[in-house]
């Protein structure tokens, strides 16, 4: 079985690649260069609202590199490309070449009809949300700031050229931990799906194909251009970044996710 990742370059995406190596599988990994980790505030922000946003970047740099450390690729073919390149030729003869089984994609732009034709075998997408109700973008945020913690997750589903809209293949969700703060939320739910990926893909491996589950409903969709810099106000001065605390002392609804998975 042959396995290509298309990713970027963050250090999440190098963590999920060497999960996947563990697989045995991976021929290779197509790395787009992302924008920086570290964004630069927007100059109209007042300095309040600036100080919020340059800590919430600097913590998810700090957790990251404690959780996920340094960013160190598997040994094996890695291919450096630059976003204008995602769907280009060079993509697609790579693609051909190798004629993998399965194509994952993760942290990566969407992937068009031209390219997704490349593959005969599977595709699937590495989504940091639980779909139906947290498809899109910054979806590691959203349940935080909805006072639903127990809603951040992952969810692999096949890759279609819609937003996060295939078939579910599998899904996870974080661990609770008291004490962690939002970004050491999100880590947790990434750390959750690099323990079961390689079994995942072992699973495609042993049964050729898959149960998968369709979406009954549109579900939600979180747009990036949704997410504003006061809304750090919330998790930061009013909960004192301790949205887990608070769900874990039942001062949230406590709904656990009904989540889709290939085994236990």
């Amino acid at each position: 079985m042959k396995v290509v990742f298309i990713t970027g370059n963050h250090p999440r995406h190098a963590f999920i690649a060497r999960k996947i190596h563990e697989s045995g599988f991976l021929s290779a990994v197509i790395i787009e260069n992302r924008e920086n980790f570290i964004p630069s505030p927007p100059d109209h922000l007042d300095d309040d609202i600036k100080k919020l946003f340059n800590h919430h970047f600097a913590e998810r740099d700090r957790v990251e590199a404690e959780m996920f450390g340094k960013i160190n690729w598997p040994d094996t073919r890695l291919e450096q490309i630059e976003l204008s390149e995602l769907n280009g030729s060079r993509v697609h003869s790579i693609l051909k070449e190798i004629n993998p089984d399965l194509l994952i994609t993760y942290g990566c732009h969407m992937i068009d009809d031209e390219t997704l034709a490349c593959v005969s075998g599977e595709k699937w997408n590495c989504h940091g949300g639980l779909s139906p109700w947290y498809k899109g973008a910054i979806t590691h945020f959203w349940p935080s700031y909805m006072l639903e913690p127990q809603m951040t997750g992952m969810t692999v589903h096949d890759l279609t050229n819609q937003l996060d809209a295939g078939d579910v293949v599998h899904q996870c969700a974080s661990d609770l931990v008291p004490g962690d703060t939002l970004h050491m939320l999100a880590a947790r739910a990434v750390l959750k799906l690099g323990d079961e990926i390689a079994t995942l893909i072992h699973h495609l491996s042993d049964n050729e194909t898959l149960e998968k589950k369709a979406h009954k409903t549109p579900g939600m969709l979180w747009l990036g251009s949704r997410w504003k810099p006061e809304h750090l106000k919330l998790i930061y001065d009013h909960y004192d970044d301790k949205i887990v605390d608070h769900y874990l002392n039942g001062d949230f609804e406590n709904t656990p996710p009904k989540l889709f998975r290939q085994f236990p």
